[in-house]
Formats: structure tokens, C-alpha cells, sequence
């Protein structure tokens, strides 16, 4: 069965840094893009980061680049988001995903394209 499980998240204060984990279950990690969602209130779902099966093949969206690395640690199973300087605009609830497509490679894609998905993790960032 597989699954996906985030967590992390927390309330920060601007400037402040966050290491969201998402802990991958039923497949083998390895062969596997795994994708960073986000959804601020009010708002659409939108990417933030992937990883793909090759370790130099992330990407990371605009209003996160600088900030906000991906890290894949396929013998734990496990792919987390570093985020640093989180600002408030940062305020979201963020979901890990994955199309479960063999061989895939990371790139900006949207939320229709995954098949499975975490719960999600919040993180609010506020002073």
C-alpha cells in the first residue's frame, strides 16, 4: 500500500527555518520523482519542489529558490524540504506527492499529474 506521510511543520517566525519530512511507504523510493506541494489559504495548490530519481535532478520554484532545498534519502526512505528565511507568504499547508510513474524525471508539473498523496504538514509563519 503505498504511502505518504509529512511532517515537520510548525509555526516559525520570518527568518526563521523549518525541515519538512516525508516518509515514502509501499514502493521503492528510488525509482520515484517526489514532488512539494503547497496551499495558502484561499489559494490553489501550487508545486514548490521536486526530486527525481538522479540526485542532481531537483527543481525548485521561484518564490523558493535560494530558500528552500530538496533532499532525497532513498535507504531511509525518506525526502525532506530544508526551507530557510521562511517569510509569510510562506504560510501554507504543504502536501508531498507522487505521480508513482516509473522513471519520471522532476520538473514543474501540477497537482492533477499525482496519483498519491500525503495528509499534509502546516506551517505558518508569523511574528
Amino acid at each position: 500500500q503505498v504511502q505518504l506521510a509529512e511532517s515537520g511543520g510548525g509555526s516559525v517566525q520570518p527568518g526563521g527555518s523549518l525541515r519538512l519530512s516525508c516518509a515514502a511507504s509501499g514502493f521503492t523510493l528510488d525509482y520515484y520523482t517526489i514532488h512539494w506541494f503547497r496551499q495558502a489559504p484561499g489559494k490553489e495548490r501550487e508545486g514548490v519542489s521536486c526530486t527525481g530519481m538522479q540526485f542532481s535532478n531537483t527543481w525548485h520554484a521561484d518564490s523558493v529558490k535560494g530558500r528552500f532545498t530538496i533532499r532525497r534519502d532513498n535507504r531511509q526512505k525518506m525526502v525532506y524540504l530544508q526551507m530557510n528565511n521562511l517569510k509569510p507568504e510562506d504560510t501554507a499547508v504543504y502536501y508531498c506527492a507522487t505521480d508513482l510513474l516509473l522513471g519520471t524525471t522532476c520538473h514543474p508539473t501540477t497537482e492533477s499529474n499525482m496519483r498519491y498523496w500525503g495528509k499534509g504538514t502546516l506551517v505558518t509563519v508569523s511574528s
